[in-house]
Parts: C-alpha cells; sequence; structure tokens
C-alpha cells in the first residue's frame, strides 16, 4: 500500500516556505512545517490539538519566540529543507501505514514531528503538553467512535481505500506500533490458539532454545532446504514459551516474524526504508523480551539498499553484535553460502543450526497427526 500526501498536507508544505520567507530563514524546518499547519487551520491535526486546549495563537508565538534570533540571508531561488524536516516528511509515509491509510494527513505529519522529540517544533508542543503518545492516544480514540467515513478527516473518503472488510484495529497499549505492522507475534498467536500443534523437531527446538539462553552469539540461524519445517520450528518454540517449557531466561519473551517485503513495499525515495527499519530498530531496543524471526534470512542482504543508503543487514549488524537484540533466522544451505557466509560480520552473529529432512518414522508421524 503507497500513501500520498492529502491536499491539505500540500498546502501546509507550501505554507510552511511562505513561512520561513516571512520570518526571513532561507531553509525549511519542522518549526516551519508546524507554522505551516497551524496557518492552514483546519486539518485534523489542529483540530485535536483544540480539543486537547492548545491555544494556537499561543503556541504560534511561542515558535516564532524560539526562531526569531536565527534570522539568515535570504536566497529565495533555493529554500531547502532542513535534514530534520526531510526526516520528519519521510516519517509520515510510516505514520500512515500505522494508520492502514493510504493518505497522508496533517495528522501524520504532526505525528511525524512529536516523533523526532529533537526538533525544536517538538520541544515547544512538548511545552503545551503536547507528546507523541498524548496525541496519539487522543487520535486513536476518536476513530474508535467513528466509521472509515468520519466527519473530521482531511480529504473525503473513497471507499477503495477501506475494501469490503473492517479495519483492522491496532492495539493503542502495544510498546511496539512499528514492529506489529510489519510483523506477526507468533507467541500471541500461540496463545490464542491459532498456530497448530508441532509434530516431531523436538531436538531442534530445544537446540534453539539453548542458544538463545546463551549470553552470546545468542542468535540461532535454521539452515535446511524449503519444505524441511523451518518455520514449524519457530512456531513450536512460541507455544513452548506459552506453555512454559522452556528454560526461564525465556519466559515472557516474544517471537514476532518479521516481514522484510513489507518493510521493503513502497519505499520509493531514497532513505525512506532507512527510516522504517530504524523505527523497527529503536523499538526492539527498548523491548528486549522480542525476539525477531526472519523467514528466508539472506533477503535481508540487500533489502532496500540503493546508492548512497545502507541495506538491511548493515542497520541489524550493529545491534546483533551490541546483544541489544536478539533473531532467529531461517534459510537455505546453498543461499547461506552465498549471501551470510560471504558477510564474515554477519555469519559471525549467528549459530547454525541445521534442520535436516525427516526420516520415514518421522513423516509418518507427521502424517498421522
Amino acid at each position: 500500500m503507497e500513501s500520498n500526501f492529502s491536499d491539505r498536507v500540500k498546502d501546509v508544505i507550501s505554507y510552511s516556505r511562505e513561512e520561513a520567507l516571512r520570518l526571513g530563514h532561507d531553509y525549511i524546518g519542522p518549526e516551519h512545517l508546524l507554522l505551516g499547519l497551524i496557518r492552514e487551520g483546519e486539518g485534523k491535526a489542529i483540530k485535536i490539538l483544540a480539543r486537547l486546549g492548545v491555544d494556537l495563537n499561543k503556541l504560534r508565538k511561542s515558535v516564532e519566540n524560539a526562531i526569531k534570533g536565527t534570522i539568515t540571508v535570504i536566497n529565495l531561488n533555493n529554500l531547502p529543507l532542513t535534514r530534520q524536516a526531510e526526516k520528519v516528511l519521510k516519517i509520515t509515509y510510516l505514520e500512515a501505514k500505522l494508520d492502514n491509510s493510504t493518505l497522508i494527513g496533517t495528522e501524520h505529519l504532526l505525528l511525524s514531528i512529536l516523533r523526532e522529540d529533537s526538533n525544536v517544533a517538538a520541544q515547544i508542543l512538548s511545552k503545551f503538553n503536547i507528546t507523541y503518545d498524548s496525541f496519539r492516544s487522543e487520535l486513536e480514540e476518536k476513530e474508535e467512535f467513528n466509521s472509515p467515513k468520519m466527519a473530521m478527516t482531511d480529504e473525503p473518503p473513497d471507499p477503495q481505500d477501506y475494501g469490503s472488510g473492517d479495519r483492522p484495529k491496532r492495539s493503542s497499549k502495544s510498546k511496539t506500533p512499528v514492529l506489529d505492522n510489519f510483523g506477526r507475534d507468533l507467541t500471541a498467536a500461540a496463545e490464542e490458539d491459532k498456530l497448530d500443534p508441532i509434530v516431531g523437531r523436538s531436538k531442534e527446538i530445544e537446540r534453539v532454545a539453548q542458544i538463545l539462553s546463551r549470553r552470546k552469539k545468542n542468535n540461532p540461524v535454521l539452515i535446511g532446504e524449503p519444505g524441511v519445517g523451518k518455520t514449524a520450528i519457530a512456531e513450536g518454540l512460541a507455544l513452548r514459551i506459552v506453555q512454559r517449557k522452556v528454560s526461564r531466561v525465556l519466559f515472557n519473551k516474544r517471537i514476532v516474524t518479521l516481514d522484510i517485503a513489507s518493510l521493503v513495499a513502497g519505499t520509493k525515495y531514497r532513505g525512506q526504508f532507512e527510516e522504517r527499519m530504524k523505527a523497527v530498530m529503536a523499538e526492539l531496543e527498548k523491548t528486549p523480551d522480542v525476539i525477531l524471526f526472519i523467514d528466508e534470512l539472506h533477503t535481508i542482504v540487500g533489502a532496500g539498499g540503493a546508492s548512497g543508503s545502507l541495506d538491511a543487514s548493515n542497520i541489524f549488524k550493529p545491534a546483533l553484535s551490541r546483544g541489544e537484540i536478539q533473531c532467529i533466522g531461517a534459510t537455505t544451505l546453498d543461499e547461506y553460502r552465498q549471501y551470510i557466509e560471504k558477510d564474515g560480520a554477519l555469519e559471525r552473529r549467528f549459530q547454525k543450526v541445521m534442520v535436516e529432512p525427516t526420516n520415514l518414522e518421522e513423516t509418518v508421524e507427521i502424517l498421522m497427526n
């Protein structure tokens, strides 16, 4: 699903340029985007701010006072976005995807500003008691009581945007909303009896659990031919965690599959994939109870890579080496040798677990069950 800027957001970006010129600046930063939102004055973001008790005139004056001492020589022909502003606009795609929206609205723009709390605009909003969490909570609370054709929207709804089914609801209490959007929680599925019981593979499941319980080199990679049951081993481990049939180190751990294809989908601008990956990594570093499961592990080598940007493996490696995240990989022997083994830095992070095809007796047992 690809997201596009709403007409209101396009107006806000245009107004932000005019605000920068009015203030004598030769750049557009997040603070100018916030002034553009205030000037536009009718989007969903502004309505939520008003509901949260923000005086827009005071907010505008606070922004202007914070940046009034930074007047520079104006180049009317070239008014570039700062790096922070570029980052804010890139993150809007992610915020829209979190809401399953094909349209980027003013609410997604403001959420992107608030997500990066190091910028001037977010710091000023915090003085008005507006944070990322408080704004998103208000947004989600309102949407729970509205149909897709809600009155408070940036654009008239298009029936094709919603399909024939209901929009899936994302838990506002989740600590990993970005990861939830790009993955599937196997332990949650196990708790809800949505996973089939696993027959056999006890030896491999125990080996994976043992590696995960280590202090170092605690990232197993399952290597075997297609169809031998590598994904089933991850599901079997999720079932054992729920049933408390693992070491105490793994109690309360969550196994979440990460869909690399979803992360890459729709990233047509350079750096967009990196922003998604870094958002996922930031959540993983803050929630050590999550263990990633990446099927087709070799796909992270080169995923999202473009001229001047990092691929997924280079974003993963530092966090894996520091022990900030844990990961279970799965791939075939040929692809392991072709992609993973050639990258010594990546290969060192993983402990191989060979998954051989089942013998005749085990195959019969699986078929009987």
